[in-house]
């Protein structure tokens, strides 16, 4: 006898078109810059007469960039929404136990209507901004970091900053497969359909299809999806969108895709190289810098297409991309995958054709002229990611060798630390994060790089597997 029979949980459960209406209506909101004390109001009216909801989720990202979740009920948050705590000394790279207090504030923008067949019935989806215990905005907190220069980029010089990620990953087989990894065994794919060609009902197709509907209904403006080269490897894309936007959409794509994967029997992961002998997952990331509509990236006069601002930015971003290595790849799997036999960007240079290269300028019209960073691994914070992308590119120092035009040729790091090294070293990160962001993440890298080998050799190990940033629980991380 069915004890829950479902009848009585009569919640909230929108159909997937009704869905995107819904999420693109609160995008655009979100994208003509609505002012917040509009989007509040608008947001709280809704959830007042919304019977059916019965709970309120905020999401928040930790300084590696792993996704958490707070589901708060309904009646609660529209009585404590500017009063909202938690405990953050649970949280690696949060607070200490002895002033473990932090405040989330809602940021009304950021707001989702929910599949339920992903999230469960009853739920929508708002961003979190992390504020410390004297109410200011925590240092810890990355999207608050990306948010703060990208509306200083905004208010002070007129720019919109523009983003669109390309996430590869992995499909494979049983659940948890990260977690119950043994490195004598590796991983098993789920399919061995590779580039563009697995069959219509093949079990990565039928992923892939899944994800990119629940995609669709959250107002990503899908524009192709495919199975990438390595057997059981899947990409899909999307539009590009301002920048807190993209690196947003990027922590949800990879939280859909887990889902999606587990309702399947199966686990999406974002391991740059799960597996050793075929192509590892990237996250190219595409920037554009626009000012009243008009693409300042765009000067078809000058070389390739690229405005003088667009090679200033890339000359700042080759310059300096030994010292922020360490956030564009960020676990030690990561350098497995900046390795030259499969495809691997890990030359710092620039190139129009060789994807060897750390930048590549892709094809492009004027509405479409962009830079595309392809050293970035799937696994990193996207937050640090794109605030240490722009800020660099606007702000980065321009060293001598940068300048001169036949540089000799030079390699991002091999191993994590050698990365470590280079961050820790660099005068300029203490600028670019600030000294206590710094020295925490440098802390937290510095302990993961301890529970693996330095030498990566030819098998991925447990330590890269079972302490990395996206799979540790409290159990795994201290069996160590």
């Amino acid at each position: 006898m069915d004890n829950n029979p479902k009848s009585l949980r009569n919640f909230l459960e929108i159909p997937y078109d009704e869905l995107e209406r819904l999420n693109l209506e609160a995008k655009r909101k979100r994208l003509s810059r609505t002012p917040e004390a509009q989007l509040k109001q608008f947001y709280l009216a809704y959830l007042k007469k919304e019977k059916l909801l019965k709970a309120i989720t905020i999401g928040f990202s930790d300084l590696e960039g792993r996704f958490h979740m707070l589901d708060y009920d309904k009646k609660f948050f529209l009585s404590s929404y500017d009063n909202l705590t938690f405990d953050g000394s649970s949280i690696r790279g949060f607070a200490r136990q002895a002033e473990s207090d932090l405040r989330l504030k809602v940021d009304w923008g950021a707001f989702w209507w929910l599949p339920s067949d992903v999230f469960g019935p009853g739920k929508v989806l708002i961003m979190g901004e992390v504020y410390d215990r004297d109410n200011k905005p925590y240092v810890m907190d990355t999207r608050g970091l990306l948010k703060s220069y990208a509306n200083k980029l905004y208010k002070e010089k007129g720019y919109t900053v523009a983003a669109a990620n390309e996430v590869e990953g992995f499909l494979l087989e049983g659940e948890d497969a990260e977690k119950n990894f043994n490195e004598r065994i590796g991983f098993k794919v789920a399919s061995h359909g590779g580039y563009y060609h697995s069959l219509p009902n093949d079990v990565l197709k039928i992923f892939i299809d899944r994800t990119a509907e629940a995609q669709r209904a959250m107002a990503f403006e899908n524009e192709k999806d495919h199975p990438e080269v390595a057997p059981s490897q899947f990409e899909l894309n999307y539009t590009y969108s301002e920048v807190l936007n993209a690196a947003d959409q990027i922590q949800i794509y990879k939280l859909v895709a887990r889902q999606i994967a587990r309702n399947m029997g199966m686990t999406a992961t974002f391991l740059p190289k799960p597996i050793v002998g075929i192509n590892g997952s990237g996250m190219h990331t595409n920037i554009s810098i626009s000012k009243n509509g008009r693409n300042l990236f765009y000067d078809k006069k000058n070389q390739a297409g690229l405005s003088k601002l667009g090679w200033d930015f890339i000359t700042r971003i080759l310059g300096n991309a030994n010292d922020i290595c360490l956030i564009l790849n960020s676990s030690v799997n990561s350098y497995r995958r900046l390795d030259p036999h499969f495809e691997a960007p890990n030359e710092i240079k620039v190139s129009e054709v060789d994807r060897g290269a750390m930048v590549r300028i892709p094809l492009f019209n004027e509405k479409s002229a962009r830079i595309e960073v392809r050293s970035v691994g799937p696994d990193a914070n996207p937050y640090l990611v794109m605030y240490s992308l722009i800020k660099t590119g606007f702000e980065g120092e321009v060293r001598k060798e940068d300048k001169d035009k036949r540089p000799r040729v030079r390699y991002l790091p091999g191993n994590m630390a050698s990365a470590i090294t280079q961050f820790r070293n660099s005068e300029s990160n203490s600028r670019l994060f600030g000294e206590d962001l710094k020295k925490k993440y440098l802390e937290l890298k510095q302990t993961a790089a301890n529970r693996s080998p330095q030498e990566l050799g030819t098998k991925v190990k447990n330590g890269e597997v079972l302490y990395h940033h996206e799979v540790y629980n409290q159990m795994l991380w201290n069996d160590f």
